[in-house]
């Protein structure tokens, strides 16, 4: 993967870009993603800073940070979420439904202790974050 991805809010009103390819795809089933994204998990896509760019309707870009490790984003206009971008780990989160073209390749669960959706997938549960972002890196049996 190593491309260009565009995708845009829910009226379209702001258009944002990733280029070149994730540093890794999953799932969060942390309790703050559940009731951000409004179903019982959250896919997400993680890219390095400074391949990601608000090409239109950044005036309309609102944020919301209940902590510092998350910048939630979204559109003042329609409320369609975008992203969430995590400034101590030079890092933004784009909701992997925001870009369409991207093939969705999930790598790993993190914050399975907090599941509500358990999801016999094959895939690493990792009970809070890896180690590299904080975490104890430690896993769950599916």
């Amino acid at each position: 993967m190593d491309d260009t991805y565009r995708g845009t809010c829910f009226c379209g009103a702001v258009e944002i870009e990733a280029r070149g390819a994730p540093e890794v795809m999953g799932y969060c089933h942390c309790r703050s993603c559940r009731s951000w994204s409004g179903g019982p998990v959250n896919a997400f896509t993680i890219w390095p800073t400074p391949t990601v760019s608000v090409l239109r309707g950044a005036e309309h870009l609102g944020t919301y940070a209940k902590t510092e490790l998350s910048h939630r984003q979204f559109c003042r206009l329609c409320g369609g979420h975008l992203m969430t971008a995590h400034p101590p780990l030079n890092v933004v989160d784009v909701f992997a439904a925001t870009l369409p073209s991207l093939q969705f390749e999930p790598a790993l669960h993190v914050n399975y202790a907090e599941t509500v959706l358990p999801m016999r997938d094959g895939l690493p549960k990792l009970r809070d974050f890896p180690a590299a972002f904080g975490g104890s890196g430690e896993t769950m049996q599916e």
